[in-house]
């Protein structure tokens, strides 16, 4: 029996987006004090990590990654092992 094709390969532009709102959504507490610590005069480096976030999801959504994740590191596969 195959599997399921996960939705995240399906559509990976939606994964993507949706890690990529989530992580601004985290940080955006934050934004003012990491700021201040790493003394950065402006934010190009949230956005930068905003940016390597996205990529690793989107890289991640790719299915020849999924097949090799399922294969090899089932528990960060999309899908769950079938018995």
């Amino acid at each position: 029996m195959t599997q399921p094709t996960p939705t995240q390969v399906q559509h990976p532009w939606r994964a993507t987006l949706r890690t990529v709102l989530a992580g601004l959504v985290g940080l955006l507490p934050l934004l003012p004090t990491l700021v201040d610590s790493l003394g950065l005069a402006t934010v190009p480096w949230v956005a930068g990590t905003l940016v390597a976030v996205g990529a690793v999801t989107r890289l991640l959504a790719l299915p020849a990654v999924q097949t090799y994740v399922a294969e090899y590191l089932p528990w960060l596969s999309a899908t769950p092992r079938q018995p």
